[in-house]
């Protein structure tokens, strides 16, 4: 099976850190990102995997080569100039023929790959976006009124969303709906899909999940990498 890791990111909100290495390889625990990554992608049978890089790219290639020492195929796919979080898939067109997984290189998860790939082939949509709830709490009460008429009050209510986890699985005609050589972003593509009344299906994610884009979340990473990961987490 193959996946593809979005791994081109500036990385701006965790400078200083990313002023020396690209975001994905940003040590948590005695692992970078990117190779927590990849084990829990080959724990679930993707055997080979394409880093899509552009910032300091030639860092993410020396270390991680072939990827032979992963027990995977690694590939890498550099943008010459930035082409957002859909765009860069583009560039692996002619690789990808068969369903395939797609993720940010900046997300700690426990997320079951298997199940999400298994769900998505067992659905016609062309693209399955994984979702995760967050509950947000909120430091107000909020007024509920009728005209001048208070009616009544909910204190300080918890904010309760769905937000896009960052992993997708696509069909390879998915490429029909991205432009070649242009900055295009995963909101553009499901925008562009709900405006053409094309099926998209969602995969609820429950396991462990964090975004790494800022600096309390990467020290949140660290801490908690000992918890959900040190002692190698099982599928």
């Amino acid at each position: 099976m193959k996946a593809v890791i979005l791994a081109g990111g500036l990385g701006s909100r965790l400078k200083p850190f990313t002023e020396i290495i690209p975001k994905p390889l940003l040590p948590i625990g005695e692992k970078s990102i990117l190779e927590i990554q990849i084990e829990r992608l080959k724990q679930y049978g993707f055997d080979e995997i394409f880093l899509a890089t552009n910032y300091k790219s030639e860092l993410i290639e020396n270390f991680f080569g072939e990827g032979n020492r992963f027990g995977v195929k690694i590939r890498i796919s550099r943008e010459t100039k930035p082409l957002g979080t859909a765009g860069p898939l583009t560039l692996l067109k002619e690789e990808l023929h068969e369903p395939f997984l797609v993720m940010n290189g900046d997300i700690l998860t426990l997320a079951r790959f298997g199940d999400i790939f298994e769900y998505a082939a067992s659905r016609e949509a062309r693209l399955v976006v994984v979702i995760k709830k967050e509950v947000l709490p909120f430091a107000f009460g909020n007024i509920l009124f009728d005209g001048d008429r208070v009616t009544d009050v909910i204190e300080k209510p918890d904010l309760v969303l769905h937000i896009l986890a960052g992993i997708y699985v696509m069909k390879p005609t998915i490429f029909e709906l991205i432009p070649e050589n242009e900055y295009f972003g995963m909101d553009v593509l499901i925008k562009a899909m709900l405006r053409q009344g094309l099926p998209i299906n969602k995969y609820e994610l429950k396991e462990y999940w964090l975004d790494i884009g800022r600096l309390n979340d990467y020290e949140k990473a660290k801490n908690e990498y000992k918890t959900y990961f040190e002692n190698g987490a099982k599928p």
